[in-house]
């Protein structure tokens, strides 16, 4: 069973790597951004095929390493295939 992990930054959080690229689009002749947030994406491929048991372990994952929950939040996604 796939998961996908994404993390970003909570709302509120200075976000310096998002506000480069807004500028770095401005740049470049990209108009009509108004904003800009970065995050990550972790792709975890488990050995289940138990959705609850794939869903419980990648949050319990993202809860104990993936996001930094003092800055950030996380959702989980099983993902078929």
């Amino acid at each position: 069973m796939r998961a996908e992990v994404r993390v970003m930054l909570k709302t509120g959080v200075l976000d310096p790597q998002g506000q480069a690229i807004g500028k770095a689009l401005g740049h470049l002749g990209f108009g009509g951004v108004d904003g800009v947030r970065q995050g990550k994406l972790i792709v975890l491929d488990l050995a289940t095929d138990d959705r609850g048991q794939a869903e419980a372990q990648a949050r319990a994952m993202a809860e104990q390493l993936l996001a930094n929950p003092v800055i950030e939040d996380f959702s989980v996604e099983l993902v078929d295939g």
